[in-house]
């Protein structure tokens, strides 16, 4: 039984999440485990960078950009001495069993969304080596795996395609060889080009690596750690009273991820459905508790509410400039903008004469509004939300809507989707 287990920052912030994340690793390799009844054929742990290390590590590459090199330095050393303290309180002697990158690797001669790749990268880099040297150290068989010479990507920096069929080669290649050890320690989030410069997958990325990972060595499950029961009806920072969604098919799991669910990548659930592969999303605190399942074989649709809050969007408007019919004439063209400037479209309303977006509110979108500007009139809301309701009913909908601005709605036979003011709600 080979098995691929995920941890993400919240996981892995301090010294005793990284202990517990050897508990959780010696239970999957015992047969005894409350996790499974079946002796292990490897573990495949893909982790991510610790804590809040990425959004460390941008400011890093930020300040660089901006020609601030003492803050950038500043900020480096912080990192460092972040992580050279976990190592102690795990009884790690830096400098002798991990020596962490010194120099920042950011090169003012490249553009900034590669350099964003090479600085950002290191907080899984140092991360997993940090894990895999502790649990050598306790006395586990274990392997660190360098992501970006395995996982191949094109140089689409910050959101890189993954090349399936090489990646698929090198990672099976890797994992069939005789002698392998029991435990791979993988980075997610993070791949690298044919000649050897990192990239990245986007933010949140380690989910997609882990169903890539487990796509590519036929694993029997999926399973993603995080700091919740598992798969809720709703945010329990916003909304005070959820419930446990036990099991979902593979296309609820996809709907909930797209309209924004935080728990779930929206990229992996495909590489895992192609090969009927069950995703488990489990509470790190808790490695017996049951948490959430998704497969083909779900228990069917959510038969409760569920709410979805899409943070950070934009509403953006166009109308014609000389009174024609937008969406007749128009619309291969709004969308071909919408493309090539890499925005998200959460939401699309459409009239005769105008069409509304409402799109993740990314570093993209000035560049695109007025590229849209040269050929429609165009208005945009910032500071939005968008929440999706599942399971929806007219009561519902007004309860949602009550003291709340509105700026756009949609309402299908089980689904309401409301672009409302952030500062609202």
């Amino acid at each position: 039984m080979a098995r691929v287990y995920k941890f993400g920052g919240a996981s892995v912030k301090d010294a005793n999440g990284i202990r517990n994340v050897e508990r959780i690793v010696r239970l999957a390799l015992n047969e005894q485990s409350p996790i499974t009844n079946h002796q292990s054929d490897g573990l495949m742990v893909v982790i991510s960078a610790m804590g809040k290390t990425t959004n460390a590590l941008e400011r890093v590459v930020e300040y660089l950009a901006a020609g601030q090199e003492e803050q950038a330095l500043s900020q480096w050393v912080d990192v460092i001495d972040h992580h050279v303290a976990i190592m102690k309180e795990l009884g790690l002697q830096p400098g002798v069993d991990i020596r962490l990158q010194g120099e920042i690797p950011y090169d003012p001669t490249k553009p900034f969304d590669e350099n964003y790749d090479q600085v950002v990268s290191m907080g899984e880099i140092m991360s997993t080596q940090i894990i895999a040297v502790y649990l050598l150290k306790r006395g586990l068989s274990v392997e660190w795996w360098n992501m970006p010479k395995l996982l191949r990507t094109d140089d689409t920096w910050r959101e890189a395609r993954v090349d399936n069929e090489v990646s698929a080669k090198i990672i099976r290649a890797g994992w069939d060889r005789p002698n392998r050890p029991a435990v791979v320690i993988a980075q997610g989030f993070i791949g690298g080009t044919g000649d050897g410069r990192r990239t990245t997958l986007g933010r949140e990325g380690s989910d997609y690596t882990a169903a890539l990972l487990g796509n590519y060595i036929d694993a029997d499950s999926v399973t993603i750690w995080k700091d919740v029961p598992g798969i809720l009806n709703a945010d329990p920072r916003i909304e005070p009273n959820t419930v446990l969604i036990p099991s979902l098919r593979y296309q609820d799991a996809v709907e909930l991820s797209y309209s924004g669910a935080q728990v779930i990548h929206p990229k992996t659930i495909k590489p895992l459905e192609n090969k009927q592969i069950p995703l488990f999303v489990k509470p790190f605190d808790d490695p017996a508790a049951a948490g959430s399942r998704i497969s083909a074989d779900g228990t069917g649709p959510i038969d409760i509410p569920v709410y979805i809050w899409r943070k950070n969007q934009i509403l953006i408007t166009m109308r014609a400039k000389d009174f024609g019919f937008v969406l007749e004439e128009s619309l291969s063209e709004i969308f071909d903008i919408i493309h090539r400037h890499r925005l998200k479209v959460s939401l699309i309303q459409s009239s005769a004469v105008t069409i509304s977006v409402s799109v993740d509110n990314t570093r993209f979108v000035p560049d695109a509004i007025e590229e849209l500007k040269k050929h429609f009139n165009v208005s945009y809301n910032d500071h939005l939300s968008l929440l999706t309701i599942r399971g929806t009913t007219p009561e519902i909908v007004e309860q949602a809507k009550a003291g709340r601005t509105i700026m756009l709605s949609q309402t299908t036979r089980r689904t309401a989707r409301l672009v409302v003011a952030e500062k609202e709600n």
